[in-house]
């Protein structure tokens, strides 16, 4: 119990901190501390949606980020095209991404282990040279996103306090179905199937229809995390696409904690804060977050929440 209360007080002071950042970065002037959570947020949503899967559901998709850009593109391609309303390009941006991954786990399901680890990522590297052939829209260079998304003056997108709110309102919405789904039969049922499908099988649960919904309903959440990404970077790119993306999304779950609730949002927190601050230091803080994070993983098991509820054991 005393773990427990002191990673969720750990958990309560990020919180409070993300909602109280927008006052901050006005009382001291730092415009920049605001724009730099914005993007964290966004990325912790994506983290959140692929613990869903890996850290709940046993699916260790390598190709998370693929949805990142399809929700991007979706925004980009229907501002090109002259549609500006919020209320079209975000509901095309989940349709789009819950379709992309139905067709992927309708196919990577039927494998297991390195084999599904390979197809997902097969997929978000086809989605990503399928990006960098549209030349129409920008190709390898990428779209430039001249008008963030309108929403009839309910929110000004514009405005970087109420665009804040909205991402951080978003993940916190995520968080809360992600709960509500874990918490409920059909989130049960997804991790009984990731200790032991056999036995699940056998008493006459359909493995593969669950864990399809679950997937679907994980692309979707992270189609969402690319629209709000595209209306905050002005631009959107096949990179966002890109493996390596992926990678750093699932090294986001991990060092938060998988399989828990704010575990990503920490991980993400951290994560991208350590890159800020080592890129500011050297060139080469690649190098340098490498092995810390390698040591984190060595040493931190269970992730930063795994480490804190020992702390409050010991």
């Amino acid at each position: 119990m005393k773990g427990l209360s002191v990673s969720k007080a750990v958990t309560a002071l990020m919180l409070a901190g993300l909602v109280l950042l927008p006052l901050y970065s006005s009382l001291s002037g730092n415009i920049f501390i605001l724009t730099l959570f914005t993007r964290i947020v966004i990325l912790a949503l994506a983290a959140a949606s692929l613990n869903l899967i890996m850290g709940y559901g046993g699916m260790m998709s390598f190709g998370h980020a693929a949805y990142l850009g399809i929700g991007g593109y979706a925004v980009g391609i229907l501002a090109q095209e002259g549609i500006g309303s919020g209320f079209v390009q975000f509901p095309v941006a989940l349709a789009a991404s819950a379709l992309f991954a139905l067709v992927i786990g309708a196919l990577s399901l039927r494998t297991r282990g390195v084999y599904f680890i390979m197809i997902t990522l097969a997929f978000a590297q086809m989605a990503y040279y399928v990006a960098s052939g549209l030349a129409r829209y920008g190709g390898d260079d990428g779209l430039t996103v001249y008008k963030r998304s309108d929403f009839s003056g309910l929110i000004d997108l514009s405005d970087r306090v109420q665009f804040y709110y909205l991402c951080l309102a978003c993940l916190l919405g995520v968080i809360f179905l992600i709960w509500r789904i874990v918490n409920s039969r059909f989130g049960l049922v997804v991790q009984g199937l990731r200790s032991n499908e056999q036995r699940m099988q056998a008493i006459g649960f359909p493995a593969k229809r669950y864990q399809l919904v679950c997937f679907v309903i994980s692309g979707t959440m992270c189609g969402l995390a690319g629209a709000l990404l595209a209306n905050n970077t002005d631009f959107v790119s096949p990179a966002v696409m890109y493996w390596t993306r992926s990678g750093d999304l699932m090294v986001m779950v991990i060092l938060g904690g998988m399989g828990t609730l704010f575990g990503p949002v920490m991980g993400a927190v951290v994560y991208l804060l350590l890159e800020e601050f080592l890129s500011q230091i050297t060139e080469y803080w690649a190098l340098i977050m490498g092995p810390l994070l390698l040591l984190i993983v060595l040493f931190g098991r269970g992730g930063i929440m795994g480490v804190l509820g020992r702390v409050g054991r010991g």
